[in-house]
């Protein structure tokens, strides 16, 4: 919604897809002409075509896509079930790819547009408990850093965003969710991981307005960049795990190095 009461107070035109339009609809009717919400659920890639679809023939095409659903499910590695493990990537990455490869044909036939991929601070800094979580966002950032190669001869601009704890809803339901793992060994560590959500929820340090003023300020640069991590505490995060990773790196140079053959071998 910070996406959308941006874009309109800046004269813009949005389509936003949701899975319940109905809570929605004195919003769509305040913004008559201007918003349109389409019913949907992004893992359903039949149901993905048909809404851009319809956004494009309402408007004429769509210069933006932001693809930001997404949500974590507590897990260890070890233990969370297999149908979490793979509705985890439905949620995070293949709903991501569908709407992606469906907005795409009509950017590169006007030669132009933007992607900006939600992504999370989880995408470069792993986090214990959500270790699948984690996995699709790594999958998601390197999926865009190539997207963005491939589709730059188009005329098309795309950037991932990594946000931290942000005020939003996305902790309001797992006070009503307890931890459910058959393998007993990583509970305790779970219901940490959970406690701790739980007690944030409502106090996240970071402004939904605000991280949306900075992405499309981001956007309107010159140069803008190929990610975007929002939060001071994310920031510090994603800092210090490259700075120690670049140590790591360089500490190892010569094992690296001698992997290959001998020079003229």
């Amino acid at each position: 919604m910070a996406y959308a009461e941006a874009v309109l107070a800046r004269g813009g035109r949005v389509a936003l897809t949701v899975r319940r339009p109905e809570e929605l609809g004195a919003w769509a009717e305040e913004h008559d002409g201007d918003a349109l919400v389409l019913p949907l659920d992004v893992t359903e890639p039949d149901g993905v075509r048909a809404a851009v679809a319809t956004a494009e023939e309402h408007f004429g095409g769509i210069d933006v896509l932001v693809n930001n659903a997404g949500r974590g499910w507590y897990g260890s590695i070890e233990g969370m079930g297999e149908a979490a493990v793979r509705r985890t990537f439905e949620v995070n990455f293949f709903s991501v790819l569908h709407v992606t490869r469906a907005v795409l044909p009509g950017m590169r036939s006007r030669g132009g547009g933007w992607i900006v991929n939600m992504s999370s601070v989880a995408g470069l800094v792993g986090t214990p408990g959500f270790g699948f979580y984690t996995a699709a966002k790594f999958a998601l950032e390197g999926m865009t850093e190539v997207l963005r190669r491939e589709t730059e001869p188009f005329g098309i601009r795309v950037m991932a965003v990594e946000p931290g704890a942000f005020r939003t809803r996305a902790y309001a339901g797992f006070a009503d969710e307890p931890v459910r793992e058959a393998l007993t060994a990583y509970l305790p560590m779970l219901e940490e991981v959970r406690s701790a959500m739980v007690s944030q929820d409502g106090l996240q340090p970071g402004d939904p307005e605000r991280g949306v003023q900075a992405v499309l300020a981001a956007m309107e640069r010159r140069e803008p960049p190929h990610r975007l991590v929002l939060g001071a505490e994310g920031y510090e995060a994603v800092a210090a795990r490259w700075e120690e990773s670049l140590v790591a790196l360089r500490a190892d140079e010569a094992l690296s190095e001698g992997a290959d053959f001998p020079p003229g071998g």
